[in-house]
C-alpha cells in the first residue's frame, strides 16, 4: 500500500511551475527523499504568506504525488491553500513562483 494519500491535491500547480520545480530539483542538489513543501506563514492583520520549499515529510503532513514529485502540506494548512494556483512567471514585474488566489483586484 502506498504512503501517498489518495486525496486530490487541494491546489493547482501549473505545468510551467512543475517544469521549474523539476529544473530546480535537478540543478540545485536537492537531496533524495525531499519533496515540495507548500504551506502558509502568519495570519491576522498582515495577511497570510504562502511558503514554498523543499523539505522532508514530517508528522502531520498530507502527502500527494504530482507527476512523480512528492508534495507535502501540513494538515492544518490545507484550508489556507485550498483553491489556490501555484504558477511561475518570468516578466519585467515578477520573476519566480506566484500564488494566485483567484481574488480579483
Amino acid at each position: 500500500m502506498s504512503a501517498f494519500h489518495q486525496h486530490i491535491l487541494p491546489l493547482t500547480i501549473t505545468q510551467l511551475a512543475l517544469n521549474q520545480i523539476a529544473h530546480i530539483k535537478a540543478t540545485k542538489n536537492i537531496p533524495e527523499g525531499y519533496g515540495l513543501r507548500i504551506g502558509v506563514r502568519g495570519s491576522g492583520c498582515s495577511g497570510t504568506s504562502f511558503v514554498l520549499g523543499f523539505d522532508q515529510k514530517k508528522e502531520g503532513d498530507n502527502e500527494y504525488l504530482v507527476e512523480g514529485l512528492p508534495v507535502y502540506i501540513e494538515k492544518k494548512h490545507i484550508l489556507y491553500v485550498a483553491g489556490i494556483e501555484l504558477d511561475h512567471e518570468d516578466s519585467e514585474e515578477v520573476s519566480g513562483f506566484v500564488f494566485n488566489t483567484g481574488a480579483s483586484s
